[in-house]
């Protein structure tokens, strides 16, 4: 899909099945309309000259001493233990002793 070939609405239709969203008759034009305009516009950002514009894969870089402007720091990204496994799963309500059990709330 891009902005040349256009978004239909059978492509609305299967992206709104794969988000598992519900829309009626009168929302998908709207989606459609709202997809295509975001595919142009992303087709206008394709238009532009990054030649000489270095990649970032983050904007970490981007802070510096890792200061925010309210004067917050963010804390340093080291590697920690995790919780105790069995510790967390002796407080789960139902558990199999490697996951949690949760009931099931998407009737598919």
């Amino acid at each position: 899909m891009n902005a040349q070939d256009g978004v239909t609405l059978d492509d609305v239709r299967r992206v709104a099945e794969l988000a598992h969203l519900e829309l009626t008759v009168e929302e998908e034009p709207r989606m459609q309309h709202d997809l295509n305009a975001i595919l142009r516009h992303i087709d206008q950002l394709n238009e532009l000259d990054t030649d000489g514009v270095p990649a970032m894969a983050q904007v970490g870089g981007i802070l510096g001493d890792a200061t925010l402007s309210w004067g917050e720091q963010l804390r340093l990204d080291a590697i920690r233990p995790s919780i105790d496994r069995a510790e967390v799963m002796s407080s789960a309500p139902e558990t199999d002793g490697r996951f949690f059990k949760v009931p099931k709330v998407i009737e598919r």
